[in-house]
């Protein structure tokens, strides 16, 4: 069975800028099934559209604004 995004449920949804990149911090539920926590990282490119990047790696900034989101993310599952 293919993917169908409108089974795709976001139950928590927040997203942190900072200069060039954004972090997103979700849970969610496919299809009634277990939530799940994901965490993404996008970056603006020259034309200052968002593209999808890997995670990799926090620097201190990022990890201390994202830490507070992570905790709120786990009460939400």
């Amino acid at each position: 069975m293919p993917y169908d995004p409108s089974l795709d449920v976001a139950l928590f949804k927040q997203v942190k800028e900072f200069d060039g990149t954004r972090i997103t911090v979700g849970v969610f539920q496919y299809n009634g099934g277990e939530k799940k926590l994901q965490i993404s990282r996008e970056n603006k490119n020259q034309a200052d559209e968002w593209r999808f990047a890997k995670l990799g790696r926090l620097n201190r900034e990022e990890a201390e604004q994202v830490i507070p989101l992570l905790s709120e993310a786990l009460n939400q599952m």
